[in-house]
């Protein structure tokens, strides 16, 4: 039903509701019974009256009654569900899933995967096979799978952190669906379209494809029903806030949160809240912080959204520095506006907090920068500067000071050594009335020095300027050369620190640089220069030519990660979106990294319009369907012994029944208690019963291999150990070739265990010990050849030499469990163990803990006696008892986002991708036998070893 979430399985049944009329006129001709009173003849002949009397009518009510009782059996036979299943894709051929996996469909993940897994559901309902065709790999190869292999495939996609080229597709999937002529199209799309205004001028283009190509087949859209997503960009570090644009796809309802600023090691330096008008789609976030605890920032996100695009990271490039300007000329402040330190106060304000020294001697505003550690230092036309004040300037340096001098007639008459190349006396006039040459232009930017990145304007004209001595390094230290080769900018690193010369004054007089915007890049550029310790002169040239390497990396949810085995090194600073190959995150040095974001600066996010698409459109849905025949029949039990006891009661009958009652006998009334207890029977057998989902559940198990675990009673543990093992299924069905079903939790004194091979037993701390016949039945599963893998968790309690190790009370637990077991002699696994190579080659198994030991059954030795009772053995040499403190289904337990459920100890880089690897060889060593110790395997072995 369109404005109701109601579904009927049956509706031609519904049909019968136009009998309800016609029932109401049958129920109206029959009257209730006469009312029967016993009188004395003679008394009946007194009352005898001439006119004749008809019985009344039956109430209003009562019909009314009645026909209700009948509208819900017929509405119960109809099948209502309430919030059915949407039929999503239809047809008899296969179905194609196209996901949206970029970053805008991180935060409504796994209602993605809901929704996927009900297609899937129903395609295999109708022997249809599935395609998933993920949006960010056009590469990949379509093909198609049955129901299981498509469950097992959609959770190993991950949304991608970057934002996804959908046009790419296309080429493919056109294809592809020329060979599938009767195939049908359901897009899990995410509504969004990021990137600049050419990207989104172009967002139709894979729509009007799909359109094209898709002409003929039916197709369904997922779009509606989830948040909206957001989106972070264009940080800035102004003088007084942090700001940064907080995106949303189209305007809607008013909208608030809160962003959050963190440091480098996740501690929260400041919130601050945002809010959406209802009729805007761009809002903005401030952090009204101190400059100094602003240049710790390294992240900003929006808390509670979980998606990279909802991620900006910041490197060195936002970060705001102190300057402080030094003028030579004391005439600049009687014009204020020409003079050289208002052009550089302009120039370094959006990026630098900006202190000028005035009306005070050079020598003593340099002194006063020097001891408030100032970290750039600006001279504008400052002469010579006194001996003890220049050894001041130099050890500064080197320290990673960074010192910008501007050339003018002081410096061009003085003898300063205080500059990175040797200077003639005097200025160079181009363009006077006294001289032959023409004003220079700015031709060219060294590609060894900090302006490699950034253009060479073609309106910046030099009319004066200082001159360098031509020499042998003048070439290596000119950043920035006219039109003739004669150099405007020089500089060179000194120690951790840098000295760069303009060779024009930074007003007006001497050319129009300090007009163009390059002067501001310029600068920025050159103050970065401090931020970064590099020794060598290789390293020196990183941030502009060499390589590099990702540091740490996003993933689609955000979450800081190491870098994936696809990333590649970013060549200087040129990539500012983030794209598959170069993931969001940082890159190069841990000390100056840069950090590359999901979305550019000048980023937005618009809506796809699907107006050119002839699709049905869908919502996702977080609610379950629900069968409400069992309820409505069960309503109309209840109404119908309401009719009952109302038309006893209106013919008088009651009284008498109760009369009645009271002189049945006791085998009649057990016999109507008996039907009355079936009757209640049946209402609860139409009711929808969890203990038949649970037994048809069972009935699974000798369809697919399953792990199981033992229900411990403790909800916290049973809760990590089910999470945990269908963590290791997913990790099995992804690495190998095993699609083993979800595990189940099982009783050992009830359940059956030889369904399954192996069982993971959780031993709690004064646990009650089982009985006898339990522990029979596990004994008698060991001996025909199942596996039972006991873990006691403790291992940190019980390391090697702890007095504590005796006294463990989940280790007290085990011992008691298996004093009643015949278990054979174990020993920790050794190192040429079956288990070390049956499927990954590993030295150690470390899980949760890595302090813990491994005990396995030792291999039966040549004295063995033949004779006599034997213990539990394994088949195929595979040991029937394994026991671990390590706690292995902590360390496989992930959240259904992905994250881990328990923290690891030590949390070693790859410990749970080993927690992993080792648990698959349990379960291969169980599975397989003992098949990889013959001789066979050595030589792959060898060469796998690189012995």
């Amino acid at each position: 039903m369109s404005l109701i979430p109601l579904a009927f399985a049956q509706p031609w049944i519904l049909l019968g509701l136009l009998a309800l009329p016609a029932l109401w006129w049958l129920l109206r001709l029959t009257p209730p019974s006469p009312k029967q009173i016993v009188f004395p003849p003679a008394r009946l002949l007194f009352d005898i009256k001439p006119k004749e009397e008809t019985p009344a009518q039956t109430p209003w009510w009562l019909l009314a009654l009645r026909i209700a009782i009948a509208a819900l059996v017929i509405l119960a036979a109809a099948g209502p569900i309430w919030n059915p299943r949407e039929e999503a894709a239809g047809g008899s051929g296969p179905v194609a899933i196209l996901m949206d996996d970029g970053w805008s469909a991180a935060a409504s993940w796994d209602m993605r995967i809901k929704a996927a897994d009900e297609i899937i559901a129903a395609a295999d309902a109708a022997r249809q096979p599935v395609a998933l065709i993920p949006l960010s790999d056009p590469a990949r190869d379509i093909t198609l799978l049955d129901a299981a292999t498509a469950r097992a495939a959609i959770r190993q996609i991950a949304p991608q952190p970057h934002t996804i080229d959908r046009a790419l597709m296309l080429p493919a999937l056109e294809r592809w669906l020329k060979t599938q002529r009767e195939a049908s199209l359901v897009w899990l799309s995410d509504g969004i379209h990021a990137g600049d205004a050419q990207a989104l001028s172009n967002a139709g283009q894979f729509t009007s494809g799909l359109a094209r190509i898709a002409s003929g087949h039916r197709m369904a859209v997922y779009q509606k029903g989830t948040a909206p997503a957001l989106a972070l960009s264009g940080v800035e570090n102004n003088a007084n806030q942090m700001s940064a644009k907080v995106l949303r796809a189209a305007p809607g309802a008013a909208l608030s949160g809160t962003a959050r600023a963190l440091d480098r090691k996740g501690i929260i330096l400041g919130e601050s809240a945002f809010a959406f008008a209802a009729s805007s789609s761009e809002t903005e976030v401030q952090f009204d912080l101190p400059s100094a605890i602003r240049n710790d920032i390294a992240r900003i996100d929006i808390a509670g959204e979980r998606a990279a695009g909802a991620v900006q990271l910041i490197d060195r490039r936002w970060r705001r520095r102190s300057v402080g300007i030094v003028s030579g000329a004391g005439a600049e402040f009687d014009q204020p506006l020409l003079a050289s330190s208002f052009y550089l106060s302009r120039a370094l304000a959006p990026f630098a907090d900006v202190r000028s020294a005035e009306r005070i001697a050079s020598t003593t505003a340099i002194t006063q920068f020097l001891d408030s550690k100032m970290p750039v230092i600006v001279l504008a036309d400052v002469g010579a500067i006194p001996k003890d004040v220049s050894e001041r300037l130099k050890t500064w340096i080197e320290q990673g000071g960074v010192l910008v001098r501007f050339a003018g007639p002081r410096l061009a008459t003085s003898k300063d050594a205080l500059v990175p190349v040797r200077l003639r006396e005097g200025g160079r006039t181009l363009g006077g009335a006294l001289t032959w040459e023409k004003p220079q232009k700015l031709t060219s930017f060294s590609a060894d020095g900090p302006f490699a990145s950034l253009i060479v304007p073609q309106d910046v004209t030099i009319i004066r300027q200082v001159l360098a001595e031509p020499d042998e390094g003048l070439a290596a230290r000119t950043w920035a050369a006219l039109a003739d080769g004669t150099p405007l900018v020089t500089g060179e690193r000194r120690g951790k620190g840098a000295l760069v010369l303009f060779h024009v004054n930074a007003n007006t007089r001497w050319s129009n640089l300090p007009l163009s915007g390059t002067f501001v890049e310029m600068l920025r550029q050159v103050v970065d220069l401090g931020s970064v310790t590099q020794t060598t002169g290789e390293q020196a040239n990183a941030r502009a030519a060499d390589l590099l390497a990702p540091q740490s990396a996003l993933n689609g949810f955000g979450e800081t990660m190491p870098p994936p085995a696809n990333a590649r090194p970013l060549r200087g600073n040129a990539t500012l979106r983030a794209n598959a190959e170069h993931p969001p995150g940082f890159y190069g040095a841990p000390d100056s990294p840069v950090a590359i974001n999901a979305l550019a600066p000048n980023d937005r996010l618009s809506a796809i319009d699907l107006s050119s698409l002839n699709a049905r459109l869908m919502e996702y849905r977080d609610t379950e369907p629900r069968d409400l025949r069992g309820l409505l029949l069960a309503l109309a039990l209840v109404l119908f012994a309401v009719d009952a006891l109302l038309a006893s009661f209106i013919a008088g009958r009651f009284g008498q029944q109760i009369a009645n009652w009271r002189q049945t006998s006791r085998q009649r009334r057990a016999a109507l208690m008996l039907i009355f207890g079936g009757a209640m029977a049946m209402m609860l057998l139409l009711a929808p019963s969890v203990q038949a989902q649970d037994a048809s559940d069972k009935v699974k198990v000798t369809s697919q291999t399953r792990l199981a675990y033992i229900i411990t009673g403790d909800s916290e543990v049973d809760e990590i150990t089910k999470a945990g093992l269908s963590s290791l299924t997913l990790f099995l069905a992804q690495r190998t070739a095993l699609e083993a079903g979800e595990p189940i939790g099982i009783n050992p004194a009830r359940d059956e265990l030889s369904f399954y091979p192996l069982i993971y037993w959780p031993v709690t701390p004064n646990a009650a010990q089982p009985a006898r016949e339990t522990l029979a039945r596990v004994e008698a599963y060991m001996k025909q050849g199942g596996t039972v893998l006991f873990d006691t968790r403790d291992a940190i309690e019980t390391l090697p030499g702890n007095d504590a190790q005796a006294q463990s009370p989940a280790l007290q637990s085990l011992r008691g469990i298996l004093a009643s077991l015949d278990v054979p002699e174990l020993e920790p696994v050794p190192r040429e163990h079956v288990l070390t190579k049956t499927f990954y080659l590993l030295s150690e198994f470390p899980w949760r803990f890595n302090a813990g030991r491994l005990w396995v059954e030792a291999l039966p030795r040549a004295q063995d006696d033949d004779e006599g009772e034997k213990p539990a053995r394994g088949g195929d040499g595979v040991s029937s008892i394994i026991i671990t403190s390590n706690d292995l289904a902590g360390a496989w337990a992930t959240r259904p986002d992905g994250r881990p459920m328990l923290p690891l100890t030590p949390d070693e880089p790859r410990q749970r991708e080993f927690a992993f690897r080792a648990g698959v060889n349990i379960v291969m060593y169980i599975l397989t036998g003992n098949y990889k110790a013959d001789q066979v395997h050595a030589p792959a072995l060898i060469e796998r070893l690189g012995q």
